[in-house]
């Protein structure tokens, strides 16, 4: 079966512990979008990891696991991962392949990524890691990809061309001084050789796991509404997070997937600037935000919390063709009185059911809540949904039978045992 698993709400879902779990029952792992501005948590026992471009599922053995060509990749990035997972003790040899298309992220790209945002009004909260810039030179066809990394020449060609037109750039708008060539050159070639082994044609090395009836998981980074178009723009990543993302980033077509899964929490959290209807005052924020220790994995910024927002996940299960659901997180809602859930926003009288475009509306809308009863902290971990407070199980089928779609999978912890199925 060939899955893509995807995020619902602003990235941060879990999505992390969901993929290592799914990891055991496939073959192939796949990242397809996204670069080292996200990060996935995973716990094995008493250790973390924190995977930012290696796929989640490298820790399970024999498993293939594939960077995409949707993916930019920061060369000293991953290096430092691949020696991290090394480190650790974990096999990668002829289990780690690169897309030859894959593009890379450069010196000038972090910086100008910085500089961008410095220059603006209206802040849109970037990483500062280089992505929105990597992907801007893919679109207007001026990328360096992994394979011209393996080509010292058409590296050195693309790279005089770059640097010339980007030096002005720096120069002219940032009165930056700009970048000398020989200096990337030397440190991109070496990148060549050292990712060689792992660098190949990950499109064809797919589309023949399908035809061998393999099972593919594809790995989502980041959320529904951070999507390039989908989401909150200009408040959203650079590229496509959503279920129609895996394909043109994997190489795969649409009609090999079998099925997408969404993950969720049982609250809402962003990081960045951009709208967020259920933000939760300041004050409850930062006890909610303490609670499920909500900061980020790639920058460590303190996420914003909030109520779940049915309008947004409905919205998410629609565009990505959603079937299954898992839920994370539900444990950090215990204790409380009431929780609430958002399902439907009003803006000057009137009522909104679907998810606005317009950001003046998305800014200044009120979301429109359903009050529910909460439940007690739970006394030992729940094994089966029945172990679940009454109050709790009403919580989870209230926000089946709003977004329309089934609830497969409960998380009430970062272990990977800490989790219900309930197929």
């Amino acid at each position: 079966m060939n899955i893509i698993l995807v995020g619902t709400q602003w990235g941060d879902e879990g999505k992390g512990k969901i993929i290592d779990i799914l990891s055991a029952q496939v073959d192939y792992i796949v990242r397809y979008q996204g670069g080292n501005n996200a990060g996935h948590t995973v716990v094995v026992g008493d250790r973390e990891y924190i995977f930012h471009l290696m796929p989640s599922g490298i820790l399970h053995k024999k498993k293939i696991c594939c960077i995409g060509n949707g993916v930019v990749i920061d060369p000293l990035v991953l290096l430092s991962e691949i020696k991290a997972i090394k480190k650790a003790g974990i096999d990668i040899k002829g289990r780690l392949k690169i897309s030859t298309l894959a593009h890379v992220i450069l010196p000038y790209h972090r910086i100008l990524d910085c500089l961008r945002e410095s220059k603006r009004k209206n802040k849109i909260g970037t990483t500062g890691r280089g992505i929105g810039p990597c992907y801007a030179d893919k679109i207007i066809r001026c990328g360096i990809r992994m394979v011209d990394l393996l080509n010292p020449e058409v590296l050195s060609e693309k790279l005089k061309d770059n640097l010339k037109e980007k030096n002005e750039i720096f120069k002219k708008v940032y009165r930056h001084s700009g970048y000398d060539f020989n200096p990337i050159y030397k440190e991109y070639l070496n990148y060549g050789k050292l990712f060689s082994p792992y660098v190949s044609n990950t499109a064809h090395l797919l589309n023949q796991a399908i035809i061998d009836k393999k099972d593919i998981l594809f790995e989502g980074a980041q959320g529904t509404f951070l999507d390039i178009d989908f989401g909150t723009y200009p408040f959203v990543t650079s590229s496509s997070t959503t279920s129609g993302g895996a394909c043109i980033g994997a190489g795969v077509s649409p009609v090999k997937i079998d099925k997408v899964i969404g993950v969720a929490k049982a609250y809402t959290t962003r990081v960045g600037e951009g709208p967020f209807p259920t933000e939760f005052s300041a004050g409850f924020g930062k006890f909610m935000r303490e609670r499920g220790h909500e900061f980020g994995a790639t920058t460590g910024r303190p996420r914003r919390c909030g109520w779940f927002d049915g309008v947004a996940v409905k919205e998410a299960v629609m565009l990505n063709g959603i079937s299954e659901l898992a839920i994370m997180k539900i444990d950090i809602l215990d204790g409380l009185k009431e929780v609430k859930v958002c399902t439907a926003y009003k803006y000057k009288g009137k009522l909104f059911k679907e998810f606005p475009h317009d950001l003046e509306v998305l800014t200044n809308l009120k979301p429109v809540y359903k009050t529910l009863a909460g439940w007690p902290k739970m006394r030992f971990k729940p094994r089966c949904l029945r172990d679940l407070h009454p109050n709790a199980r009403s919580y989870l089928k209230r926000l089946s039978d709003m977004v329309k779609a089934k609830i497969a999978l409960v998380s009430f912890g970062s272990d990977r045992k800490d989790t219900i199925s309930l197929d």
